[in-house]
């Protein structure tokens, strides 16, 4: 009989916890299917960001790529039409139009891109809330330091276009787009987001780019005739942008991810975006990018060579002409009265 009552008292217990684990189970079901109907939405998130990811690659790349193409070839254009004793370097070019408000169209277009970038990186658009991140703040830092080069060149054009200093201006006015690179370059280094394997390679590639931006804008301030330096300068910043918009596609499009590898999973922007399943695969894929690397530096100097032999710059405006002087003296372009020029007279004449 106790033993029976024990049994009793053990399968009432039994009872009691199978009730209660049913109505924990029933508690957590709606939680379970609440993670169930979650994870789409998720999944959704993820496209929304990874889409994201692409633009925000593509959309400055072509930006650059724009205003690579724009200076090089006004580059070219003033080059041709002052000659090398009246050539000077510049860090932007008045938009040729009949209306006194372009002129400063390249400046405008700056500062616009620059508070826009700067909106996307740190504001969530669809919950309008602020995203302080690290890694936003590093790039929105990167738009920061090129409005701030827009706007003192706007300044510095308006304030002392009728004034003898104007060649100083510009000249500060280079360094500050030089220290657009500088800053860049030294975010890109020491980025917070975890780049590693391919995109490590990618972004690694990136700041060779510019590097090269660095020295020859900062090389303009100390050799502002030289056109060499000018037309480099232009072309490394169109180089900039086809590599951004390289690396948009290969990263950040499924279908165009290299093989053996594939996109990873939760690389908001703290992982890379990319993963290889193998070594080999990761080998094969870095070699790969070097190759594009190359081609698009092949295809930048086509491009910038097919400029310089076809460009005329007499188009462009009028210049006036001044007579020798009795010791053989003319004055340039840009008032540079140093040099001589030798003007062939007939002697049938």
């Amino acid at each position: 009989m106790a033993r029976a009552a024990t049994w009793a008292r053990g399968s009432d217990v039994i009872h009691r916890l199978d009730g209660m684990c049913v109505a924990s189970v029933a508690r957590v079901g709606p939680y379970a299917a609440g993670i169930q109907r979650s994870s789409p939405r998720s999944r959704a998130q993820q496209s929304r960001l990874a889409m994201g990811t692409f633009l925000g690659h593509f959309v400055p790349g072509l930006a650059f790529a724009i205003l690579g193409m724009w200076h090089t070839l006004n580059t070219i254009k003033a080059y041709k039409l002052k000659g090398a004793s009246g050539f000077r370097s510049a860090t932007w070019f008045p938009f040729p139009s009949p209306l006194p408000g372009l002129k400063h169209l390249e400046l405008y277009l700056l500062l616009a891109f620059s508070a826009l970038a700067i909106v996307d990186q740190l504001v969530d658009l669809p919950l309008l809330a602020l995203s302080l991140q690290p890694d936003t703040l590093e790039h929105a830092t990167m738009y920061l330091h090129l409005g701030v080069y827009a706007s003192v060149a706007l300044a510095a054009d308006v304030a002392s276009s009728p004034s003898p200093h104007h060649g100083a201006l510009g000249d500060v006015v280079t360094a500050l787009a030089a220290s657009v690179f500088g800053q860049e370059l030294f975010l890109l280094r020491l980025h917070s987001a975890d780049h590693v394997g391919l995109e490590g390679h990618y972004h690694w590639l990136m700041q060779l780019v510019v590097t090269a931006s660095l020295v020859l804008t900062s090389a303009t301030v100390v050799l502002p005739r030289s056109f060499p330096v000018a037309v480099v300068r232009s072309a490394s910043v169109l180089f900039q942008g086809l590599w951004f918009v390289v690396m948009g596609f290969v990263l950040w499009v499924p279908s165009l991810v290299p093989t053996g590898c594939h996109g990873a999973e939760g690389s908001a922007a703290m992982h890379s975006a990319v993963a290889c399943s193998t070594k080999e695969a990761t080998r094969r894929t870095m070699a790969m990018a070097n190759l594009q690397f190359s081609w698009v530096l092949a295809a930048v100097w086509v491009v910038t060579a097919y400029m310089c032999l076809r460009v005329d710059g007499r188009c462009m405006e009028y210049v006036q002409i001044q007579a020798p002087r009795a010791d053989g003296r003319v004055l340039t372009v840009d008032g540079d009265s140093s040099q001589k020029r030798v003007f062939p007279v007939s002697e049938h004449v």
